[in-house]
């Protein structure tokens, strides 16, 4: 049998690229070869508060993306996490062994309650068991993530271990980060500051949807800096970013001449962002058009989620049934 492989991606808007060199392009390679659930997590973006309208259109849109990035639905298993309820079932019962003390030390959360004092709701202390639940819930033992979601992922292996030791079983398997690079990929934003994300506002991703004219306008912005003011000195973060998003959509030579430019003081940062701007659009050209089209076809749009619900489903009743009893729901 193949190794199973969960991974997700919040439903809060379009993907961007930091989405698709952090995540997609592996699971382009991951559905081949291994037995793959990518799902929707419009779950895990209620703690935001999504309208209605909102909430329906942005997962329509991941759909999409996926789909136009080259995720088979024949292939692997794509669905929208509210359309498998007994994650949420799996969720209750691993909150019942997470502990206050540990949640409240992970280091989203404490970001989150930084950034967003308003709003410090149990769904964001409690996002790591609903992501060990995510994973949990198909045992899987693969588990692409980006180096922020590290620690979650090693929340989830204490949560599973966790139930194997209350209930004296080895059920859960513990899934570990996987990634076909030698290192987890960490694309960043145009804002200087970290990694691409929605979070940071619109001007800080590059968007596989975005128009060529979006690309170039968002890229001449990019934050940038006065020059450098020796040779070969050590790029400023936000210059280092933009070089390795050229690392990321540009030729091997391209990325040396403008390194060696600013090595030598020589760097223009106008014809730079030109080329950046170019190689994004050149690279993200054919999933736009494919965006286009899948856009327009409800009906299978409609097909894929139906699909992708049943044989996640199937999964997951498994599991949940094995879970209870374990616990010791059964009936009389």
């Amino acid at each position: 049998m193949k190794e199973i492989v969960v991974s997700g991606i919040r439903s809060t808007g379009k993907l961007h690229l930091g989405n698709y060199y952090g995540a997609i392009t592996n699971f382009l390679k991951m559905q081949k070869e291994y037995n793959c659930y990518f799902f929707i997590a419009d779950l895990h973006s209620l703690t935001t508060h999504p309208t209605p309208a909102n909430l329906n259109d942005s997962i329509k849109t991941v759909l999409i993306d996926y789909l136009a990035c080259g995720i088979d639905p024949e292939e692997c298993t794509i669905y929208v996490q509210s359309d498998v309820p007994e994650i949420i079932e799996l969720y209750l019962y691993l909150n019942m062994n997470a502990y206050l003390g540990e949640l409240e030390r992970a280091t989203s959360f404490k970001d989150k309650v930084r950034s967003n004092p308003d709003n410090v709701n149990a769904g964001l202390l409690t996002y790591p068991v609903l992501m060990a639940a995510d994973i949990l819930i198909h045992k899987a033992v693969k588990v692409p993530v980006g180096k922020d979601q590290e620690q979650h992922l090693e929340m989830a292996r204490t949560f599973g271990n966790r139930f194997n030791r209350l209930y004296n079983s080895d059920y859960f398997p513990e899934p570990y980060a996987f990634s076909y690079a030698k290192n987890l990929v960490k694309v960043p934003g145009l804002d200087g500051k970290g990694k691409m994300g929605k979070s940071e506002g619109d001007a800080n991703c590059i968007y596989l949807s975005d128009t060529p004219e979006a690309i170039r306008k968002k890229v001449s912005r990019a934050v940038t800096d006065g020059g450098p003011t020796t040779e070969n000195q050590q790029k400023p973060e936000a210059i280092q970013n933009l070089f390795d998003l050229m690392k990321i959509v540009s030729a091997e030579d391209t990325l040396a001449h403008f390194d060696e430019q600013y090595n030598k003081m020589a760097i223009r940062y106008g014809d730079f962002k030109k080329q950046l701007a170019e190689d994004m659009i050149i690279a993200t050209n054919p999933i736009r058009e494919r965006i286009n089209d899948i856009a327009n076809d409800s009906d299978y749009l409609r097909k894929v989620a139906k699909l992708g619900a049943d044989k996640a489903r199937e999964s997951a009743q498994k599991t949940i049934k094995e879970i209870r009893e374990l616990i010791g729901f059964r009936s009389f």
